[in-house]
């Protein structure tokens, strides 16, 4: 006879709010999560590997709220032993949890639950940079760099950009967390003689343009769907193949000279845009 594995629904009806009433939250949660594994080791009849039947359990465990975001799991030891299987399996199912951005490994620290991502709701009406959409939204900032220099163009960028025959681009390529969270990727190339200090450039890569009176006034953005290869989607520590939005902006100064063109990779569980849109006035003689 196969073991059914109980939902956490099941298992744990009402943890949080009888931790909330007697002031024993942190305990009645510990509680929970030795269940949980517990479980598990009950559970062992089913077909599906060990390390997939645990991925499943504490993706469900998140998902119900038994583990909120920011929540320690016990050691690798400590579950191996709670659910009756190997290390070796503990580790493989973390991993891949890792890996779709549903926890976070810290250096000696531990391994914890994802902070959620909330979605971001970004005007296509206004030419502003991540890192002021962001602010704006009472989001902390930071950036990992991709690559940052001076390097001979492609012929991509010395036909966008206008570049002459000899001049280099500055390439500045960042993988964008907001509140701890990745969730884009930005690859930005500039003409070097716009930017010729790329090492120099900050968390904005509009403020380093704005030091050398080389801010963009305007800006033309393409906007795709597409699905991940598996090197961003590591990146953005999603699975391979899980939807994004690829946005291709080609940004002007006021003389009319191109001085950006990035190519962007957002989430596609991150980002909502919305364009504000108005009924042409008719001209003469035509109908509405």
């Amino acid at each position: 006879m196969i073991a059914r594995q109980l939902s956490h629904a099941e298992l744990l009806p009402s943890y949080r709010e009888q931790a909330r009433e007697f002031g024993l939250e942190r305990q009645a949660m510990s509680d929970a999560v030795d269940l949980i594994f517990r479980s598990l080791a009950d559970a062992k009849g089913s077909n599906a590997p060990l390390y997939l039947q645990l991925r499943k359990s504490i993706e469900e465990a998140v998902r119900d709220g038994v583990l909120a975001a920011g929540d320690a799991l016990p050691s690798e030891r400590d579950i191996a032993m709670k659910a009756d299987i190997s290390r070796v399996t503990v580790r493989k199912a973390l991993q891949n949890l890792v890996e779709q951005g549903v926890l976070i490994q810290r250096h000696g620290s531990g391994t914890f639950v994802a902070p959620r991502v909330e979605r971001v709701e970004q005007s296509l009406s206004r030419l502003t940079s991540f890192t002021e959409d962001m602010a704006r939204r009472g989001k902390l900032v930071h950036s990992v760099w991709l690559e940052r220099g001076l390097y001979v163009p492609s012929p991509q960028e010395t036909m966008i950009l206008g570049l002459t025959a000899n001049e280099m681009v500055a390439r500045v390529n960042r993988l964008r967390f907001a509140n701890e969270a990745a969730v884009a990727i930005e690859r930005a190339s500039i003409g070097a003689s716009l930017l010729p200090n790329p090492e120099a450039v900050g968390s904005s890569l509009y403020a380093a343009l704005a030091e050398h009176g080389n801010k963009p006034v305007r800006a033309v953005q393409r906007i795709s769907a597409a699905n991940l290869g598996p090197e961003d989607a590591q990146l953005l520590r999603v699975p391979p193949g899980a939807a994004s939005l690829n946005i291709e902006r080609v940004s002007y100064l006021p003389s009319g000279k191109v001085v950006e063109f990035t190519r962007s990779i957002y989430r596609g569980d991150t980002y909502d845009f919305v364009a504000e849109l108005r009924l042409a006035e008719p001209s003469e003689g035509e109908a509405l």
